[in-house]
């Protein structure tokens, strides 16, 4: 009895030996998955396999690191405009298919454009570029608009395409959004996804001490939190 207990206990160690091996390297297989919205920041196997693409089809004239920054942002820009796809810089499902790479990068009506767990991060990242400096409900107010742009017919309808769509968000543009955001602003994001939004639908918010476009104060304002005024 003590010999049959101890061989199947190591042969129990040897199984879940081969199981943690794997698992980590099971989506590495082919390097033509792409299992998550990539956008500008973004790590890992899948970017370089989109790099890859690009360099040898001319877009991308950068090194093959993995490392989802500027030169990657523009390439996948380009391939995008060459290929009739929304132009946002965001390899979602469209643009991966068109790369030729699977895609579980999708979207459902009922989540209203938003992956939990892709976005989250993304999300949080936003908040700490665009309201670091805010009260907490000020924070999730800002990650509130850029969930209800998802569900809006008049934005894109994924976290990441909002976030990146060009000139919408000044933490884009200066690059504040590749900043390690902090507790507060992972919260944020998170109570924004479970459904908090202290904006009631609002699709817009700005400082109108340093906003700088004509066109925003043509927004009905409903709210204002901390420095910031929201409206629709």
């Amino acid at each position: 009895m003590k010999k049959f207990i101890i061989i199947t206990t190591v042969l129990s160690m040897v199984l879940l030996s081969v199981f943690s091996f794997y698992e980590p390297h099971a989506s590495k297989q082919s390097g033509f998955y792409a299992p998550r919205i990539l956008y500008w920041g973004s790590q890992g196997q899948d970017v370089r396999t989109v790099q890859d693409k690009l360099l040898r089809w001319g877009y991308y004239d950068g090194k093959v690191d993995g490392v989802y920054g500027a030169r990657t942002y523009r390439a996948v820009r380009k391939f995008q405009a060459k290929n009739g796809l929304t132009v946002d810089g965001v390899v979602g499902t469209s643009t991966a298919k068109a790369l030729g790479m699977a895609t579980a990068a999708t979207t459902t009506a009922s989540t209203g454009g938003v992956d939990r767990k892709t976005d989250e991060y993304l999300l949080a990242r936003a908040i700490h570029g665009e309201a670091r400096g805010e009260p907490y409900v000020g924070k999730v107010a800002v990650a509130a608009v850029i969930l209800n742009r998802t569900r809006s017919s008049s934005f894109p309808n994924t976290v990441a395409s909002v976030i990146y769509q060009p000139l919408a968000f000044t933490a884009v543009a200066d690059g504040q959004i590749n900043l390690t955001p902090n507790k507060d602003s992972i919260n944020a994001a998170r109570d924004a996804l479970n459904g908090w939004d202290p904006t009631y639908g609002c699709l817009y918010y700005w400082n109108p001490v340093t906003a700088t476009s004509k066109w925003i104060w043509s927004r009905k304002v409903m709210l204002k939190i901390g420095k910031h005024w929201f409206g629709v």
